[in-house]
């Protein structure tokens, strides 16, 4: 008995680290939103952010982003499957320096998996709020786990909304329904090679988003949008 349930565990295990693995790997390599095409998905970061903005429901979002170290922008955050199910994603990155300066953006997959009863297919749009130097860091690492290198919450919507302390919070909109989403163990890791094809040569995060030594004007548009809601 004792063997048996040993072995179903181990198989669960198994299952969510392959179902972890696949969505991460379907992230890397197709991406719903922009089509490998890291300009595309740049553009359509400025789109969600303006959806973002535009939002009545967003109030906390809109009032607390001037206070946030970074955002990660998800446009297509795709949950789907049946029993054994995954979630995943393409995103940019984008964080100030101590004069509100926003950098330059550097691009993320995000994927998770997970076992139990679900059907059907769900399409969101996420932004992940950072709140801290940790969340921050965690960032600049080869990949990481949300929850156990940064803490995240679902981040707060709607009038009187009460916000958990959490170095990321994570914010949705998917066909007109609001809230956080679930992404406590989810995986994070940079696109190496979107970096190095939007800037035209080898890059890692740390040189986007720290030495900045690197820059593309198709992602101004997005930077002003972002820096004219701190200044407003």
């Amino acid at each position: 008995m004792n063997g048996s349930l040993s072995r179903r565990r181990l198989l669960t295990l198994g299952a969510q680290g392959i179902t972890a693995s696949f969505v991460l790997t379907a992230c890397a390599s197709t991406s719903p939103d922009s089509s490998d095409d890291p300009a595309a998905l740049v553009n359509d970061a400025d789109a969600t952010l303006t959806n973002f903005l535009r939002d009545p429901e967003m109030t906390w979002f809109r009032d607390n982003l001037p206070s946030a170290r970074g955002v990660l922008i998800v446009p297509t955050f795709v949950r789907a499957g049946f029993i054994f199910g995954g979630a995943g994603g393409n995103g940019t990155l984008l964080v100030h320096d101590n004069s509100r300066d926003w950098g330059y953006p550097a691009f993320y997959t995000v994927a998770s998996g997970s076992v139990g009863f679900q059907a059907g297919a769900e399409v969101a749009e996420v932004i992940l709020m950072i709140r801290s130097q940790r969340g921050v860091d965690a960032m600049l690492s080869n990949s990481f786990k949300l929850g156990a290198d940064a803490s995240v919450a679902a981040g707060p919507v709607g009038a009187g909304a009460q916000v958990q302390t959490s170095d990321i919070l994570a914010f949705s909109r998917s066909k007109g329904l609001y809230g956080g989403v679930n992404l406590d163990g989810s995986v994070i890791a940079p696109r190496d090679a979107w970096n190095s094809t939007y800037y035209e040569r080898q890059v890692r995060p740390v040189d986007i988003l720290v030495s900045r030594n690197v820059s593309n004007p198709q992602a101004d548009r997005l930077r002003n949008r972002l820096s004219r809601n701190i200044q407003s």
